[in-house]
């Protein structure tokens, strides 16, 4: 109303409000690498076959409008390249992950080091098979997903912060993506793509934000020759159509380009 707007005109002169994007020169210097990794030779033969299974299914979701299946479809191809243990298919097999085997370099170096990694993955069984070789190497480490909320979510964040060991964070998309502050960390490991980069910049910014005293890393991690590399390759110009494969869970009706799709799979 006129009454507001006249208390917020005489004020604004003596407020001071300082902005993320106001005060980004004054943080540490933030490096993203995109690492690229070729599928194992058993994963790629996998992928392979889970690629043409997809445009089987692109075809067929295409006919009926079925878009729960076509996503779906896509939603394999994704979980093939972070590793072949995440589809319920393939769960007990011994198919090797190029991916993994990055991660598992990645953490043995920089916990030599005594550095603070927070590692992000949108697929909780990703973080489980991490978890579990992360145990059996006698690393410390937290953890955030879905089933960790209120004071022991809290408690894993105050720990991470405090603590001078060195830690790996393991936190999922939904349950860590917002609302804490990690700048103990000095290092970002996102496993796999979040198609959407302003969830990604979110999830990085839960590490590079005001507080953060230390030079930042981030660590992306992609399938050269699939359905990541080539998202990647897309995301600015489409961004739209990538949320809208992507976000699966999301609210809504989606109005998803049958067409986009099947020039994103089928080229």
């Amino acid at each position: 109303d006129a009454d507001t707007s006249l208390v917020k005109a005489k004020l604004k002169p003596f407020i001071l409000r300082r902005e993320k994007r106001e005060v980004l020169d004054s943080l540490p210097e933030k490096t993203e690498v995109i690492l690229k990794c070729p599928l194992s030779d058993e994963q790629l033969q996998l992928y392979k076959t889970v690629l043409e299974a997809t445009k089987q299914g692109i075809q067929k979701a295409k006919q009926t409008k079925n878009k729960l299946h076509m996503l779906t479809a896509l939603l394999k191809l994704r979980q093939v390249c972070t590793h072949p243990a995440c589809l319920k298919e393939c769960k007990n097999s011994d198919i090797p992950s190029a991916k993994f085997e990055l991660i598992k370099e990645k953490i043995t170096e920089l916990m030599a080091k005594n550095h603070k990694v927070v590692l992000f993955s949108q697929f909780t069984s990703m973080l489980d098979i991490i978890q579990s070789w992360i145990e059996e190497q006698s690393f410390y480490f937290e953890r955030i997903d879905g089933t960790i909320t209120g004071q022991k979510r809290m408690d894993a964040v105050e720990r991470f912060q405090s603590s001078e060991k060195a830690t790996t964070f393991l936190i999922s998309l939904k349950a860590g993506g917002v609302g804490i502050n990690l700048t103990a960390a000095d290092y970002v490991i996102h496993v796999d793509p979040w198609w959407n980069p302003a969830i990604q910049a979110q999830a990085t910014d839960r590490v590079h934000r005001m507080g953060q005293q230390n030079k930042v890393i981030v660590y992306k991690l992609i399938c050269a020759g699939t359905i990541e590399e080539k998202i990647q390759q897309l995301q600015a110009e489409k961004q739209q159509l990538l949320t809208e494969i992507v976000d699966i869970d999301g609210e809504g009706q989606k109005n998803v380009d049958f067409d986009e799709i099947k020039e994103l799979i089928f080229t």
